[in-house]
């Protein structure tokens, strides 16, 4: 295929991943959907996706900034003995995930659970994906705090009944887009929670303390 197919195929597809009923995992569902017409091919497509994550990914140079007391932040999580979960859209391989956790510098934390296309079956912001963690590290939502920048992918697993910390370091991030607006209303969600908490991730600390410490 030309290189535009390609992108083509690559993009509705990566974008199809939010209909995934869990049926299926979503690296199935994904191939599936890339693979239609080519059903013949879809293994050697999926092993060429692989060797490219494998040996091409690692090429990519990025310069990313990191929240400030980004390390310092997340020392002080670790060290409360709680689960710790990357959740992460999970739109990449495992590999991919823990490559993104290295830019961050992070590559060293150690996760109850790393979501990501191979082990769940269903994509932000489907509240499913927030069951599917919850069933995954045996925790009920109530338990659970999810901390995250969007606020509509992240924010939404206040709908289970998880409490919320909308992170504002990024400015970028903090906005409701037109494709998110028609993703909510293809499954009928009329409204997200507002966050229980809203700071800098280095606060994520100060809201974890308060919401374990008995009153």
């Amino acid at each position: 295929m030309t290189a535009d197919q390609f992108l083509e195929r690559l993009m509705a597809s990566t974008r199809s991943l939010v209909q995934n009923n869990g049926a299926m995992t979503n690296a199935e569902y994904f191939i599936k959907c890339f693979a239609k017409g080519l059903e013949d091919r879809q293994n050697d497509l999926w092993a060429r996706f692989m060797r490219f994550y494998e040996t091409e990914y690692d090429k990519l140079e990025i310069s990313p900034t990191r929240p400030n007391l980004l390390h310092d932040t997340m020392d002080k999580i670790v060290r409360t003995g709680l689960k710790l979960v990357l959740a992460s859209n999970p739109l990449f391989p495992l590999n991919v995930q823990m490559k993104r956790l290295s830019w961050a510098g992070l590559g060293h934390l150690r996760f109850n659970l790393v979501t990501h296309l191979e082990n769940m079956s269903y994509c932000k912001p489907r509240i499913e994906y927030y069951r599917e963690i919850c069933t995954k590290i045996d925790a009920p939502p109530a338990a659970c705090l999810m901390v995250g920048n969007d606020p509509v992918n992240d924010m939404i697993a206040a709908r289970i009944g998880m409490k919320t910390y909308l992170t504002d370091d990024s400015k970028d991030d903090y906005r409701v887009t037109e494709r998110k607006k028609r993703v909510l209303e293809r499954f009928q969600i009329t409204e997200i929670p507002d966050p229980d908490f809203t700071g800098p991730l280095s606060e994520v600390p100060r809201a974890v303390q308060h919401l374990i410490t008995p009153l």
